[in-house]
């Protein structure tokens, strides 16, 4: 058996080969051409992922139909030259869909789709979380300090909280982490529990439509866990709904 490729960076063995530091420039069809060209004599390629989206540009990902053949490719070719830049290779951090969909079929990618997409939405709500957080201070000024040189303000209406007391960063809607109550906005104001249940009951887990008494064009929709509210959003947000067609806004509840 062949003694896998220790990974650059600590990463575990993978069948699936991270590539980076490519040629921005290239069309994704030549790329996928001349990726092809090299990895293949190291083993049956399965699928290669490379798109053409700013943050993904200079980067692919090679997915092999064993771990062994993507140990020999790291070991062997990285920093190999390809259309005038050294790529840079490692194992992928996760499985690939394509690996995914071979050794576990259809279920078992859908449950890893929506893992997947959690976890974006929670790294998104933190980097919302941070940049507001920032924007509350001036640069340079740690939590808690005032300006090098300038004495704090008094606070203005004094009593009313505490002197100096900052007001908490509120995530925007749309970067709420993930949980199973979904909140619905800019709905029909002739809407019914009957034609929501019939777009949202369709997903796994669904438990029940709630209407708020009072109020038009809003409504909460439950699931029994968080995946089955992550494929609801995913497939519903900015769906046109009504008469005019209007897009809905589907975000996660506030906890």
């Amino acid at each position: 058996m062949t003694s896998l490729a220790v990974s650059p960076t600590g990463l575990p063995p993978n069948p699936t080969v991270y590539v980076r530091n490519l040629e921005e420039r290239v069309k994704i069809d030549e790329l996928k051409e001349a990726l092809t060209a090299i990895f293949s004599e190291y083993g049956e390629i399965i699928d290669i992922v490379a798109k053409k989206n700013l943050k993904a540009k200079g980067q692919a990902f090679v997915v092999f139909d064993n771990v062994e053949s993507a140990a020999r490719a790291i070991e062997e070719i990285n920093g190999f030259d390809l259309l005038g830049k050294p790529m840079v290779l490692d194992y992928a951090k996760t499985r690939s869909d394509a690996t995914v969909l071979r050794e576990g079929g259809p279920e078992e990618l859908e449950v890893h789709k929506r893992r997947r997409l959690a976890e974006k939405e929670r790294k998104q709500a933190q980097e919302a979380l941070e940049a507001q957080k920032k924007l509350k201070r001036p640069a340079g000024v740690g939590p808690g300090q005032a300006e090098a040189g300038r004495p704090a303000k008094a606070a203005r209406g004094a009593g009313l909280k505490p002197s100096g007391a900052a007001a908490a960063p509120v995530i925007p809607d749309e970067y709420l982490p993930p949980n199973k109550i979904l909140f619905l906005r800019d709905l029909p104001e002739n809407i019914d529990s009957e034609t929501l249940t019939g777009i949202f009951g369709r997903f796994e887990g669904f438990k029940e439509v709630r209407l708020v008494p009072g109020r038009k064009g809003i409504a909460f929709v439950e699931y029994e866990n968080e995946s089955g509210a992550i494929s609801a959003k995913e497939a519903t947000s900015g769906m046109p709904m009504g008469d005019a067609g209007k897009p809905i806004r589907v975000t996660y509840q506030r906890q």
